[in-house]
Protein backbone atom coordinates (compact mmCIF):
# COMPACT_ATOMS: atom_id res chain seq x y z
CA UNK A 1 0.00 0.00 0.00
CA UNK A 2 1.23 3.59 -0.75
CA UNK A 3 0.13 6.26 1.84
CA UNK A 4 0.26 9.56 0.23
CA UNK A 5 0.68 12.09 3.07
CA UNK A 6 1.26 15.73 1.24
CA UNK A 7 1.05 16.84 -2.18
CA UNK A 8 1.12 19.85 -4.20
CA UNK A 9 -0.93 20.23 -7.61
CA UNK A 10 0.51 20.64 -10.86
CA UNK A 11 -1.82 23.60 -12.12
CA UNK A 12 -3.70 23.13 -14.37
CA UNK A 13 -3.87 19.65 -14.60
CA UNK A 14 -5.33 16.99 -12.53
CA UNK A 15 -2.16 16.10 -11.12
CA UNK A 16 0.09 16.66 -7.96
CA UNK A 17 3.50 15.59 -6.96
CA UNK A 18 3.21 13.85 -3.60
CA UNK A 19 5.22 12.56 -0.87
CA UNK A 20 4.26 9.21 1.02
CA UNK A 21 4.43 7.75 4.28
CA UNK A 22 8.12 6.60 3.20
CA UNK A 23 9.20 9.85 1.84
CA UNK A 24 9.16 8.90 -1.15
CA UNK A 25 7.94 11.23 -4.36
CA UNK A 26 4.92 9.84 -6.51
CA UNK A 27 2.50 11.23 -9.08
CA UNK A 28 -1.32 11.38 -8.39
CA UNK A 29 -3.62 11.66 -11.14
CA UNK A 30 -6.88 12.14 -10.91
CA UNK A 31 -9.97 12.36 -13.27
CA UNK A 32 -12.73 15.31 -14.09
CA UNK A 33 -14.44 16.47 -16.80
CA UNK A 34 -13.10 17.03 -20.58
CA UNK A 35 -13.96 19.06 -22.85
CA UNK A 36 -14.73 16.25 -25.30
CA UNK A 37 -17.14 14.50 -22.65
CA UNK A 38 -17.17 11.54 -25.05
CA UNK A 39 -16.15 9.00 -22.13
CA UNK A 40 -16.55 9.01 -18.34
CA UNK A 41 -14.19 10.06 -15.74
CA UNK A 42 -13.59 6.73 -14.81
CA UNK A 43 -13.63 5.04 -18.37
CA UNK A 44 -10.58 7.46 -18.84
CA UNK A 45 -8.80 6.62 -15.48
CA UNK A 46 -9.23 3.12 -16.05
CA UNK A 47 -7.98 3.16 -19.61
CA UNK A 48 -4.84 5.05 -18.37
CA UNK A 49 -4.38 2.10 -15.72
CA UNK A 50 -4.75 -0.78 -18.25
CA UNK A 51 -2.59 1.11 -20.94
CA UNK A 52 0.39 1.92 -18.39
CA UNK A 53 0.21 -1.50 -17.03
CA UNK A 54 -0.11 -3.13 -20.36
CA UNK A 55 3.41 -1.22 -21.42
CA UNK A 56 5.02 -2.36 -18.36
CA UNK A 57 4.01 -5.72 -16.87
CA UNK A 58 2.61 -7.60 -20.38
CA UNK A 59 5.33 -5.87 -22.77
CA UNK A 60 8.25 -5.36 -20.16
CA UNK A 61 8.37 -1.51 -22.09
CA UNK A 62 9.62 1.84 -20.04
CA UNK A 63 8.18 4.31 -22.26
CA UNK A 64 5.61 5.32 -19.71
CA UNK A 65 5.59 5.83 -16.19
CA UNK A 66 4.40 2.84 -13.90
CA UNK A 67 1.43 2.64 -12.35
CA UNK A 68 2.45 2.09 -8.50
CA UNK A 69 -0.81 2.17 -6.92
CA UNK A 70 -4.90 2.43 -8.05
CA UNK A 71 -7.88 3.87 -6.47
CA UNK A 72 -10.32 2.97 -9.32
CA UNK A 73 -13.58 3.22 -6.91
CA UNK A 74 -12.85 6.84 -5.72
CA UNK A 75 -13.90 9.10 -2.86
CA UNK A 76 -12.22 11.81 -0.69
CA UNK A 77 -8.93 12.07 0.40
CA UNK A 78 -7.47 14.44 3.22
CA UNK A 79 -4.09 15.27 2.45
CA UNK A 80 -1.47 18.24 3.48
CA UNK A 81 -0.79 20.46 0.54
CA UNK A 82 3.25 21.06 0.30
CA UNK A 83 2.81 24.43 -0.99
CA UNK A 84 0.81 26.38 1.00
CA UNK A 85 1.16 24.16 4.74
CA UNK A 86 -2.54 23.67 4.94
CA UNK A 87 -4.82 20.42 5.36
CA UNK A 88 -7.27 20.26 1.97
CA UNK A 89 -10.16 17.88 1.13
CA UNK A 90 -9.69 16.75 -2.12
CA UNK A 91 -12.76 14.75 -3.44
CA UNK A 92 -11.40 12.20 -6.24
CA UNK A 93 -14.98 11.06 -6.93
CA UNK A 94 -13.39 9.38 -10.64
CA UNK A 95 -10.81 7.66 -8.80
CA UNK A 96 -6.98 8.52 -8.95
CA UNK A 97 -3.89 6.63 -9.89
CA UNK A 98 -0.55 6.62 -8.20
CA UNK A 99 2.40 6.63 -10.81
CA UNK A 100 6.17 7.04 -10.62
CA UNK A 101 7.67 10.23 -10.70
CA UNK A 102 9.54 11.03 -14.02
CA UNK A 103 11.36 13.68 -12.43
CA UNK A 104 13.69 15.71 -13.38
CA UNK A 105 12.32 15.19 -16.76
CA UNK A 106 10.43 18.15 -18.38
CA UNK A 107 7.87 18.41 -20.57
CA UNK A 108 8.88 18.84 -24.06
CA UNK A 109 6.60 21.53 -25.57
CA UNK A 110 7.91 23.58 -22.20
CA UNK A 111 11.65 23.66 -23.80
CA UNK A 112 10.33 24.08 -27.31
CA UNK A 113 8.49 27.05 -26.50
CA UNK A 114 11.07 28.46 -24.17
CA UNK A 115 13.88 27.94 -26.74
CA UNK A 116 13.20 27.02 -30.20
CA UNK A 117 13.34 23.86 -31.85
CA UNK A 118 17.01 24.36 -32.96
CA UNK A 119 18.13 24.31 -29.16
CA UNK A 120 16.54 20.85 -28.89
CA UNK A 121 17.23 19.09 -32.39
CA UNK A 122 18.16 15.79 -30.19
CA UNK A 123 15.40 15.87 -27.89
CA UNK A 124 12.40 16.11 -30.85
CA UNK A 125 14.24 13.05 -32.42
CA UNK A 126 14.12 11.48 -29.19
CA UNK A 127 10.29 12.15 -29.26
CA UNK A 128 9.52 10.90 -33.23
CA UNK A 129 11.72 7.59 -31.44
CA UNK A 130 9.57 6.98 -28.63
CA UNK A 131 6.59 7.65 -30.69
CA UNK A 132 7.85 5.09 -33.08
CA UNK A 133 8.60 2.80 -30.95
CA UNK A 134 5.04 2.39 -29.11
CA UNK A 135 4.27 1.09 -31.99
CA UNK A 136 6.89 -1.39 -33.11
CA UNK A 137 6.72 -2.74 -29.36
CA UNK A 138 2.57 -2.96 -29.36
CA UNK A 139 1.83 -4.01 -32.72
CA UNK A 140 0.26 -7.67 -32.43
CA UNK A 141 -0.84 -7.10 -29.37
CA UNK A 142 -4.40 -6.12 -29.30
CA UNK A 143 -6.06 -8.89 -28.05
CA UNK A 144 -3.70 -8.80 -24.90
CA UNK A 145 -4.27 -5.19 -23.71
CA UNK A 146 -8.29 -5.85 -24.37
CA UNK A 147 -8.57 -8.55 -22.06
CA UNK A 148 -6.76 -6.15 -19.70
CA UNK A 149 -8.88 -3.19 -20.43
CA UNK A 150 -12.09 -5.14 -20.56
CA UNK A 151 -11.28 -6.47 -17.06
CA UNK A 152 -11.52 -3.17 -15.45
CA UNK A 153 -14.82 -2.19 -17.03
CA UNK A 154 -16.43 -1.52 -21.01
CA UNK A 155 -14.33 -0.73 -24.15
CA UNK A 156 -15.25 -0.48 -27.33
CA UNK A 157 -12.07 -1.16 -29.83
CA UNK A 158 -13.93 -0.41 -32.97
CA UNK A 159 -14.61 2.87 -31.25
CA UNK A 160 -10.79 3.38 -30.32
CA UNK A 161 -9.68 2.49 -33.83
CA UNK A 162 -11.70 5.33 -35.61
CA UNK A 163 -11.79 7.88 -33.17
CA UNK A 164 -12.42 11.34 -35.20
CA UNK A 165 -12.24 8.77 -38.30
CA UNK A 166 -15.77 8.01 -37.41
CA UNK A 167 -17.56 11.38 -37.85
CA UNK A 168 -15.62 11.56 -41.14
CA UNK A 169 -16.77 8.55 -42.04
CA UNK A 170 -20.57 9.14 -41.08
CA UNK A 171 -20.95 12.60 -41.69
CA UNK A 172 -19.00 13.78 -44.04
CA UNK A 173 -16.77 17.06 -44.66
CA UNK A 174 -20.74 19.85 -44.57
CA UNK A 175 -18.03 22.48 -43.32
CA UNK A 176 -16.62 21.85 -47.28
CA UNK A 177 -20.07 22.80 -48.51
CA UNK A 178 -19.99 26.10 -46.65
CA UNK A 179 -16.86 26.85 -47.82
CA UNK A 180 -17.94 26.58 -51.39
CA UNK A 181 -15.27 23.38 -52.02
CA UNK A 182 -17.79 20.02 -52.42
CA UNK A 183 -16.06 16.36 -51.62
CA UNK A 184 -17.04 15.36 -55.12
CA UNK A 185 -15.57 13.21 -57.92
CA UNK A 186 -11.91 12.09 -57.70
CA UNK A 187 -11.48 13.84 -54.21
CA UNK A 188 -14.56 11.49 -53.06
CA UNK A 189 -13.10 8.79 -54.56
CA UNK A 190 -9.38 9.38 -52.54
CA UNK A 191 -11.07 10.30 -49.51
CA UNK A 192 -13.27 6.55 -49.25
CA UNK A 193 -9.45 5.51 -49.95
CA UNK A 194 -7.84 7.27 -47.26
CA UNK A 195 -10.57 6.74 -44.94
CA UNK A 196 -10.86 3.01 -45.22
CA UNK A 197 -7.32 2.91 -45.02
CA UNK A 198 -7.38 4.15 -41.64
CA UNK A 199 -10.18 2.17 -40.71
CA UNK A 200 -8.39 -1.28 -41.63
CA UNK A 201 -4.81 -0.62 -40.60
CA UNK A 202 -4.15 -3.90 -40.98
CA UNK A 203 -0.22 -4.43 -39.82
CA UNK A 204 -0.31 -0.85 -38.95
CA UNK A 205 -2.86 -1.37 -36.12
CA UNK A 206 -0.84 -0.34 -32.98
CA UNK A 207 -1.65 1.12 -28.89
CA UNK A 208 -1.75 4.58 -29.39
CA UNK A 209 -2.20 7.16 -25.70
CA UNK A 210 -4.60 8.99 -28.22
CA UNK A 211 -3.02 12.37 -27.61
CA UNK A 212 0.48 12.24 -29.68
CA UNK A 213 1.73 15.79 -28.82
CA UNK A 214 4.73 17.24 -27.81
CA UNK A 215 3.11 18.24 -24.00
CA UNK A 216 2.98 14.25 -23.75
CA UNK A 217 6.50 13.48 -23.72
CA UNK A 218 8.84 13.98 -20.37
CA UNK A 219 12.56 14.39 -21.30
CA UNK A 220 15.73 15.23 -19.71
CA UNK A 221 16.56 18.98 -20.95
CA UNK A 222 20.72 17.97 -20.26
CA UNK A 223 22.51 14.96 -21.28
CA UNK A 224 20.29 12.12 -22.89
CA UNK A 225 17.12 12.80 -23.21
CA UNK A 226 15.65 9.42 -22.12
CA UNK A 227 12.17 9.87 -23.17
CA UNK A 228 8.85 9.08 -21.85
CA UNK A 229 5.41 9.06 -22.96
CA UNK A 230 2.20 10.40 -20.71
CA UNK A 231 -1.35 10.54 -20.92
CA UNK A 232 -3.04 7.62 -21.88
CA UNK A 233 -6.52 8.31 -20.83
CA UNK A 234 -7.61 8.41 -24.27
CA UNK A 235 -5.54 5.10 -25.34
CA UNK A 236 -6.70 2.52 -27.41
CA UNK A 237 -5.30 0.62 -30.59
CA UNK A 238 -5.62 2.65 -33.85
CA UNK A 239 -3.85 3.17 -37.14
CA UNK A 240 0.21 3.97 -36.33
CA UNK A 241 0.33 6.49 -38.31
CA UNK A 242 -2.16 8.59 -36.75
CA UNK A 243 1.03 9.18 -34.23
CA UNK A 244 2.94 10.62 -36.75
CA UNK A 245 0.72 13.48 -37.70
CA UNK A 246 2.31 15.68 -35.16
CA UNK A 247 5.64 15.74 -37.07
CA UNK A 248 4.04 16.59 -39.63
CA UNK A 249 0.39 18.68 -39.34
CA UNK A 250 0.67 21.64 -36.22
CA UNK A 251 -1.26 20.61 -33.13
CA UNK A 252 -3.38 22.63 -31.54
CA UNK A 253 -0.09 24.14 -29.78
CA UNK A 254 1.82 25.59 -33.18
CA UNK A 255 1.30 27.49 -36.36
CA UNK A 256 3.70 24.92 -37.88
CA UNK A 257 6.16 22.24 -36.59
CA UNK A 258 8.37 21.12 -40.07
CA UNK A 259 10.63 22.59 -42.13
CA UNK A 260 8.75 25.25 -44.24
CA UNK A 261 8.82 25.41 -48.32
CA UNK A 262 12.77 26.05 -49.09
CA UNK A 263 13.02 26.58 -45.37
CA UNK A 264 16.41 26.24 -44.60
CA UNK A 265 19.24 26.77 -41.97
CA UNK A 266 19.74 25.12 -38.23
CA UNK A 267 15.69 25.19 -37.87
CA UNK A 268 15.41 23.67 -40.34
CA UNK A 269 17.64 20.81 -39.39
CA UNK A 270 16.84 20.17 -36.07
CA UNK A 271 13.11 19.13 -38.07
CA UNK A 272 13.89 17.40 -41.20
CA UNK A 273 14.39 14.07 -40.25
CA UNK A 274 11.88 13.56 -37.48
CA UNK A 275 9.89 11.90 -40.18
CA UNK A 276 11.84 9.20 -40.86
CA UNK A 277 13.07 8.86 -37.47
CA UNK A 278 9.64 7.54 -36.12
CA UNK A 279 9.28 5.46 -39.70
CA UNK A 280 12.78 3.65 -39.26
CA UNK A 281 11.19 3.00 -35.23
CA UNK A 282 8.01 1.93 -36.17
CA UNK A 283 9.46 -0.58 -38.67
CA UNK A 284 11.11 -2.06 -35.88
CA UNK A 285 8.28 -3.98 -35.50
CA UNK A 286 5.74 -3.28 -38.73
CA UNK A 287 8.20 -4.00 -41.43
CA UNK A 288 5.14 -2.85 -43.38
CA UNK A 289 6.98 0.48 -43.11
CA UNK A 290 9.27 0.59 -45.59
CA UNK A 291 6.86 -0.42 -48.59
CA UNK A 292 7.10 3.23 -49.56
CA UNK A 293 3.32 3.26 -51.36
CA UNK A 294 1.68 2.10 -48.55
CA UNK A 295 3.30 4.19 -45.84
CA UNK A 296 3.03 7.24 -47.99
CA UNK A 297 -1.15 6.39 -48.40
CA UNK A 298 -1.41 5.95 -44.73
CA UNK A 299 0.74 9.32 -43.82
CA UNK A 300 -1.55 11.23 -46.20
CA UNK A 301 -4.27 9.89 -44.76
CA UNK A 302 -3.79 10.15 -41.39
CA UNK A 303 -2.57 13.69 -42.11
CA UNK A 304 -5.66 14.98 -44.23
CA UNK A 305 -8.03 13.32 -41.94
CA UNK A 306 -6.64 15.21 -38.84
CA UNK A 307 -6.69 18.73 -41.20
CA UNK A 308 -10.32 17.73 -41.41
CA UNK A 309 -11.14 16.93 -37.49
CA UNK A 310 -10.08 20.47 -37.30
CA UNK A 311 -11.93 21.83 -40.08
CA UNK A 312 -15.03 20.78 -37.88
CA UNK A 313 -14.08 23.68 -35.76
CA UNK A 314 -15.50 26.52 -38.17
CA UNK A 315 -18.94 27.70 -36.60
CA UNK A 316 -16.40 27.98 -33.48
CA UNK A 317 -13.60 29.97 -35.28
CA UNK A 318 -16.19 32.30 -37.58
CA UNK A 319 -16.77 33.40 -34.00
CA UNK A 320 -13.35 34.61 -33.32
CA UNK A 321 -11.91 38.27 -33.44
CA UNK A 322 -9.83 39.20 -36.56
CA UNK A 323 -6.45 38.30 -36.00
CA UNK A 324 -6.84 34.91 -33.81
CA UNK A 325 -3.76 32.79 -34.89
CA UNK A 326 -6.30 29.51 -34.78
CA UNK A 327 -7.81 30.80 -37.87
CA UNK A 328 -4.68 30.60 -39.53
CA UNK A 329 -3.43 28.13 -38.15
CA UNK A 330 -6.54 25.88 -40.01
CA UNK A 331 -5.31 27.04 -42.86
CA UNK A 332 -1.28 25.94 -42.46
CA UNK A 333 -2.71 22.43 -40.50
CA UNK A 334 -4.81 22.04 -44.22
CA UNK A 335 -1.41 23.04 -46.22
CA UNK A 336 0.69 21.11 -44.07
CA UNK A 337 -2.03 17.63 -44.77
CA UNK A 338 -1.29 19.00 -48.80
CA UNK A 339 2.87 19.13 -48.36
CA UNK A 340 2.60 15.66 -46.84
CA UNK A 341 0.55 13.96 -49.61
CA UNK A 342 2.69 16.09 -52.00
CA UNK A 343 6.15 14.75 -50.11
CA UNK A 344 4.95 11.17 -50.47
CA UNK A 345 2.80 11.00 -54.00
CA UNK A 346 -0.12 10.01 -52.57
CA UNK A 347 -3.88 10.78 -52.83
CA UNK A 348 -3.19 13.94 -55.18
CA UNK A 349 -6.61 14.53 -55.83
CA UNK A 350 -7.06 14.91 -51.51
CA UNK A 351 -4.28 17.10 -51.19
CA UNK A 352 -5.47 19.37 -54.07
CA UNK A 353 -8.70 19.92 -52.39
CA UNK A 354 -6.98 20.24 -49.16
CA UNK A 355 -5.35 23.42 -50.70
CA UNK A 356 -8.58 24.59 -52.30
CA UNK A 357 -10.59 24.82 -49.10
CA UNK A 358 -7.21 26.72 -47.41
CA UNK A 359 -7.86 29.00 -50.54
CA UNK A 360 -11.13 29.22 -48.93
CA UNK A 361 -10.77 30.25 -46.12
CA UNK A 362 -7.80 32.94 -46.61
CA UNK A 363 -10.64 34.48 -48.56
CA UNK A 364 -13.11 34.41 -45.86
CA UNK A 365 -10.64 35.65 -43.30
CA UNK A 366 -8.05 37.98 -44.71
CA UNK A 367 -6.29 37.79 -41.52
CA UNK A 368 -5.55 34.07 -41.93
CA UNK A 369 -3.66 34.79 -45.45
CA UNK A 370 -0.36 33.77 -44.13
CA UNK A 371 2.77 32.63 -45.77
CA UNK A 372 3.52 29.39 -44.18
CA UNK A 373 7.19 30.18 -46.01
CA UNK A 374 7.94 32.21 -43.39
CA UNK A 375 7.13 29.84 -39.86
CA UNK A 376 9.61 28.33 -38.16
CA UNK A 377 9.36 25.13 -36.65
CA UNK A 378 7.52 24.82 -34.03
CA UNK A 379 5.94 28.25 -33.78
CA UNK A 380 3.90 28.63 -30.83
CA UNK A 381 0.41 29.62 -31.13
CA UNK A 382 -0.63 32.61 -29.34
CA UNK A 383 -3.63 32.10 -26.99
Amino acid sequence: MINVVEWTRLEPWRVARARTDRDETVIVKWSGPHAARTHSEEWRLRTEVAALRFLAEDLGVRLAPRVLAEDLAGGQVLLRDLAGGQMVLESLAGGRVVLEDLAPRTALDGLLRRDGAPAHAARLAAFARARGELGAVTAGHASLYYRRRGALGPVEPAADLLGHVGRLRRSGVPEAEVLGVPVEGGVERELGTALGELAEPGAFLVLSNGDPEANNVLVHEGGAADARLIDFEFAGYRHALHDAVCLHVPGPAWMWVTESPGGRGEARGAVENLGEVYRRALAAGVPEAEDERRYGVGLAAACVAYALARLHRLPVLQGRPAGDDSRAQLVAALEAAALTADAHRALPRLAGWCRRLGDALRRRWPDADIDVSTLAPYTPRRR
